[in-house]
């Protein structure tokens, strides 16, 4: 058994990067649009998340009605972590939530794979601790690197790309 001192490239769709992800002037169509998508696709999932809610409230309307109340702290318990909850299994499961995946964005790790539970759990709690303590002006910090990367993608190891730039086949730079 032959052991190698650096990563293998890893392979994602069509698309390869080992260690750093590529530079965007070497491949642009990775970070093309990035902000505006981002943003598009969190409006979709918000609707989405309401109206995921708005079943989960009847439900637990329901059951704290047929509990006389004892399943009531439960509900209110699902509620709140439901946006969690939706943001950690889409990112984890796929990469991109259903909003992201509608603009053509998907969130990878700093060395090219898709995140794990854990990475996507840090991810979206960084992501409502930084957005509601900073009033959504922590989202500026984009406009300011040249990978598009928010802060709460920096802390939790992440990059957003776009999927049809890592299908189109780009080659790290040498």
């Amino acid at each position: 058994m032959t052991f190698r001192s650096h990563p293998p490239a890893l392979r994602l769709g069509e698309a390869t990067w080992g260690g750093a992800p590529p530079d965007p002037l070497a491949a642009p169509a990775l970070y093309e649009g990035l902000i505006w998508r981002r943003a598009l696709g969190y409006l979709v999932d918000v609707v989405l998340i309401a109206v995921l809610s708005v079943g989960l409230w009847f439900v637990a309307g329901v059951a704290g009605i047929l509990s006389f109340g004892l399943l009531t702290p439960f509900g209110i318990l699902a509620l709140a972590i439901l946006p969690v909850a939706y943001h950690t299994y889409f990112l984890g499961q796929a990469g991109a939530t259903p909003g992201m995946a509608l603009f053509d964005v998907e969130i990878r790790s700093w060395t090219g794979r898709r995140p794990d539970y854990t990475q996507a759990f840090l991810a979206t709690v960084l992501f409502y601790i930084t957005v509601s303590l900073t009033a959504w002006l922590v989202l500026a910090v984009t406009l300011f690197n040249d990978r598009r990367r928010t802060l709460h993608d920096v802390l939790a190891g992440t990059l957003a790309v776009r999927r049809a730039g890592a299908r189109s086949g780009f080659a790290p730079a040498a």
